[in-house]
C-alpha cells in the first residue's frame, strides 16, 4: 500500500489514505494509553510499540485495520474477538464497523504483562 519507506508512526499514518488516518490515530492512542512506557518504532514496515521486545504492531489497509499482537493474545481474547476475522497472529478490524479501542487496550496490557514476564524470566535465568 505504501510506496515509500517510513521511519516514524507519524509518517506512516500520513502516508495512509485520509479515511484510514483517524482510525490509526485512535488505535495508536489506545495502545499508548495501555502501554505508556512503550517506545514507538516502525518494524516490518508497520507501526510497532516496543517494551521488553515487540508489544504489538498495527497497520492501515483499504478496508480494515490490521492488529498484530501475536498468537497468544489472540487465543486469550478469542471470545471477544469472535466477530472479527482472525488468524494465528492477526486481527482484521473492518473500517465499516466500530473499532474496539477498549479491547485493543486490553490486548496491549496483556502484551505488556507477557513481555515483562519474559524479560524477568530471562534476567532470572542469567543469574
Amino acid at each position: 500500500m505504501r510506496a515509500k519507506q517510513t521511519t516514524t508512526i507519524d509518517e506512516y499514518i500520513a502516508d495512509c489514505p485520509e479515511n484510514v488516518q483517524p482510525h490509526l490515530e485512535k488505535v495508536r492512542a489506545a495502545i499508548r494509553k495501555a502501554a505508556p512506557d512503550a517506545e514507538e518504532a516502525i518494524k516490518y514496515g508497520m507501526p510497532t510499540f516496543v517494551q521488553d521486545g515487540n508489544l504489538i504492531h498495527f497497520a492501515g489497509w483499504t478496508s480494515h485495520i490490521g492488529l498484530y499482537p501475536g498468537s497468544k493474545p489472540i487465543e486469550m481474547f478469542k471470545d471477544e474477538l469472535a466477530k472479527y476475522e482472525i488468524s494465528k497472529g492477526t486481527v482484521r478490524l473492518p473500517l465499516d464497523k466500530p473499532i474496539p479501542y477498549g479491547l485493543i487496550g486490553k490486548i496491549t496490557k496483556y502484551c505488556v504483562k507477557r513481555n515483562s514476564e519474559r524479560a524477568a524470566a530471562k534476567k532470572h535465568k542469567r543469574k
